[in-house]
């Protein structure tokens, strides 16, 4: 079938990628030129993991193009998917529609035939009736159905949980646009789940799941903080409570704070629609506040371990908010960095990240310094934080990094370093929840 991705975002371009890849006919529509213009150019504007060579693939067979026309992702599609930005509001947190509404209301004017608009994009409850309404007074005469696609692809893994989703959620009562989505997912009937329920539930379902996500990151970081005052080694905790069926093992690694695009977007915007509708969400609004605390938290100990030096020098590894993306976006480790040169404008930060450097600079500037590598990284440093759990920190050469820092502590943010080991290096070491 042909299908209409806008937006080719995080979401958007690997959505796109995934279904041409299934044998579909995709065209991806965005209003910045520059950036259809690489992709047009077979440059990649992000980074995930198994992307570039299914990118590749896909344009050369000419199932995967790319226009800022909307005319042409829209017209004589048989689905047309909504996967642009709802950025939180600065003041309320709430998501903000203006880009949703934009496209719902440009995109009625080339509907032809039967189209299913799915909004893919994370939008409160009520999206779809508000589409509805704005497709339908552009265009009166169009014959279309919209439904809720939640999108649950994690960044960093977006390629492997397109072909590998533990559930596919839609939301429509009609029976003519499941059809089509049963059609367009039929390759994956035999191993998933596809859950099909009311539209208001299935925009629900996005936001519910990323809370309760969040709650159970702020759970394990306070149960970390736990263990660090009485002797208890978090890791075992965690693999203690994991083996529990009601709980899953996922989601209890303890850190720095959630961050990224969904998470701290997600429960704000979460916690505004609770609001608006007299709910009190407590929990998520622990979580929310405990997040911001954290990271906090995380600068403190680093800011601490070099009190009582001079002009000190922070190594930092690590600036996307995980590991396997390049987005710096509501970037735990990017919240440290701002904190730490709150705290101590002296202080002289050099950091490495294995792909989020160019991403990184766009936002803190020349605030710090960019070393090519880990080890440039780490010469001459008083302490080395790390702040994001890429695998190459696990295998950090700590006899080489003994001597390259001029001090020898080590804050692990992310408990990638074995403490022992650190400790035979000659190195304090400080981990979470240990």
């Amino acid at each position: 079938m042909k299908i209409g991705i806008i937006g080719t975002g995080y979401v958007g371009l690997p959505t796109g990628v995934g279904f041409a890849e299934l044998g579909n006919e995709v065209v991806c529509v965005d209003k910045i030129k520059e950036k259809i213009d690489m992709l047009k150019r077979g440059e990649l504007t992000l980074y995930e993991d198994g992307l570039a060579e299914m990118f590749d693939k896909n344009i050369k067979e000419g199932r995967l193009t790319f226009t800022t026309s909307m005319r042409k992702a829209v017209e004589d599609a048989d689905l047309v998917i909504i996967a642009v930005g709802t950025p939180p509001h600065p003041v309320t947190h709430e998501a903000d529609m203006k880009y949703i509404h934009a496209a719902a209301t440009e995109l009625a004017s080339y509907l032809t035939g039967y189209t299913v608009i799915a909004t893919k994009s994370t939008v409160p409850v009520g999206t779809g009736d508000d589409i509805e309404q704005l497709i339908t007074s552009k265009n009166p005469t169009a014959r279309f159905d919209v439904i809720s696609l939640p999108e649950f692809l994690r960044e960093g893994f977006a390629i492997h949980d397109f072909f590998n989703p533990d559930r596919i959620v839609v939301g429509t009562n009609s029976e003519k646009a499941a059809n089509l989505i049963k059609e367009l997912y039929a390759p994956f009937a035999d191993k998933t789940n596809m859950l099909f329920i009311k539209r208001q539930s299935a925009e629900t379902v996005k936001y519910a799941s990323n809370a309760f996500l969040a709650i159970k990151i702020h759970y394990i970081n306070e149960m970390a903080d736990f263990c660090e005052k009485t002797g208890a080694e978090i890791a075992e905790v965690a693999k203690g409570m994991g083996l529990d069926s009601r709980i899953g093992p996922k989601f209890l690694n303890p850190g720095p704070g959630y961050g990224g695009s969904c998470f701290p977007k997600d429960t704000m915007a979460m916690a505004y629609m609770a609001r608006q509708n007299n709910v009190d969400m407590t929990l998520v609004k622990a979580a929310i506040d405990g997040n911001v605390a954290r990271k906090k938290k995380m600068a403190e100990r680093i800011i601490n371990s070099v009190q009582y030096i001079k002009n000190p020098k922070i190594a930092v590894l690590g600036l996307a908010f995980k590991n396997g993306t390049d987005d710096c976006r509501q970037s735990p480790a990017m919240d440290i960095v701002q904190n730490l040169l709150e705290m101590n404008p002296e202080i002289d930060i050099v950091a490495f990240d294995p792909k989020a450097m160019g991403n990184a600079c766009q936002i803190l500037g020349d605030k710090i310094q960019y070393a090519d590598n880990m080890y440039a990284a780490l010469k001459d440093a008083d302490v080395l934080a790390i702040l994001t759990e890429w695998s190459e920190f696990k295998n950090l050469d700590l006899a080489v990094a003994a001597e390259l820092m001029r001090g020898k502590k080590i804050i692990d943010c992310r408990n990638m370093i074995d403490k022992n080991k650190a400790e035979n290096a000659g190195f304090s070491y400080q981990g979470i929840g240990k």
